[in-house]
Order: C-alpha cells, then sequence, then structure tokens
C-alpha cells in the first residue's frame, strides 16, 4: 500500500494569482483555487491540501510534488511531463486526459478518479494504488510499474504496449480490448478476473479461439 502524505496540523492560504513557474510552496491549503490553464512549469509543491482546484490544462512540467492530498476538482488535461510525484493521494479528481509522460511517481494513490485518456507513457511508477477508476483508453507504453495496484478499475481499451509489471496485482478490473495483454505476464489476479478476460489473454498470446 502507498504510504500516506504527511501533512502539517495547518496550513497557509495561497492566492490564486501566484507566480507559478518554479515556486516553492509549501504548508498551503487550496481551497477552491482556479489555477486553469496556468503555467507552473517546475512547480514545487509540498505539503499542502488541495480542495476543489482547477488545473484544467495546466502546465506542470517538471513539476516536484510531495505530500499532497487533492480531493474533488480537475486536472483534465493538464501537461505533468517530466514530474515527480511522491506521496500525493487524489480523491475524486477528474483527470480526464492528463498528460504525465515521462514521470516517476511513488506512492501515490488515485481514489474514485476518472482517468481516461491520460497518459503514462516511459513513465516509472512504484507503489502506485488506482482504485474505483475509471481508466478507459489510458496509455502505459513502455511504463514501469512496481508494486502496483488495479482494484476496480474500467482499464477498457487500455494501452499496455511495452509495459513491464514487477509484483503488482489486478483485481475487478474490466480489460475488455486491452492492447497487448500480453504484457501483464507475471501479474496476480483472482481466477475469477483470469476467466472474465480470457478472450483478452489469449489473443495477448496468440491462442486463436475456435467456436465449438
Amino acid at each position: 500500500m502507498p504510504v500516506d502524505p504527511e501533512l502539517p496540523s495547518s496550513f497557509d492560504p495561497v492566492q490564486s494569482d501566484v507566480r507559478l513557474v518554479d515556486a516553492e510552496l509549501e504548508a498551503r491549503s487550496l481551497d477552491g483555487v482556479d489555477w486553469a490553464a496556468r503555467d507552473a512549469q517546475g512547480i514545487r509543491l509540498s505539503e499542502s491540501r488541495l480542495r476543489s482546484t482547477d488545473l484544467t490544462e495546466a502546465t506542470l512540467a517538471r513539476a516536484r510534488l510531495r505530500d499532497l492530498l487533492v480531493q474533488d476538482g480537475s486536472w483534465a488535461n493538464a501537461t505533468g511531463t517530466d514530474a515527480s510525484l511522491s506521496r500525493v493521494r487524489f480523491e475524486r479528481v477528474r483527470l480526464t486526459g492528463i498528460d504525465l509522460s515521462g514521470s516517476r511517481l511513488d506512492n501515490v494513490t488515485f481514489s474514485d478518479c476518472r482517468l481516461d485518456l491520460s497518459s503514462f507513457r516511459f513513465s516509472q511508477l512504484e507503489t502506485v494504488r488506482f482504485e474505483d477508476c475509471r481508466m478507459e483508453e489510458a496509455d502505459f507504453y513502455d511504463a514501469q510499474l512496481s508494486s502496483g495496484t488495479f482494484a476496480n478499475c474500467d482499464l477498457s481499451g487500455a494501452i499496455l504496449t511495452g509495459a513491464t509489471f514487477a509484483n503488482s496485482e489486478l483485481r475487478g478490473c474490466d480489460l475488455s480490448a486491452v492492447h497487448s495483454a500480453e504484457r501483464l505476464r507475471g501479474v496476480r489476479m483472482p481466477w475469477t478476473d483470469v476467466i472474465r478476460a480470457a478472450g483478452e489473454l489469449a489473443a495477448g498470446i496468440g491462442i486463436e479461439v475456435l467456436d465449438e
């Protein structure tokens, strides 16, 4: 299980119009802050709480995010390439289309989030948990996942081409139409889930299913 973020007992407010490029913010409370489409490249945000914050289409390339609790709000279509996320928990956040390509995530939890059309291409994910998430057509091309968990997630149409999984587990997930199912080699799955995904798993290793 991912380690929860370490948060202070009190937070300072932050102004919505603060300069964000390469900014360093610590122990802040971002409640209802509108940073939609803002340029926040290189931002270093730590030990903070974000509630109903709008980061839609924000630029978060090279961001360093540590010890954050993110609840509600939207990060849809944000660009977070080459970012680093450590001890971050997302709850009920809309992250449709977020681009985290080439990023590193460790001890991160996504709970009841929308991650459809998200991109984790070439990313490293260590001890990351996805639970009750919508992840249709999520892109894990060439991603490296270690000690990862997917629980009750919709992964239909997800792209796994080139991805690697180590010490990882899938439970109760929809794998219909997933691309390159053979890349799931080594993951742990309940037998009932294996049966439900038999068609995708068979296609992944080249088995031709015959009609009886």
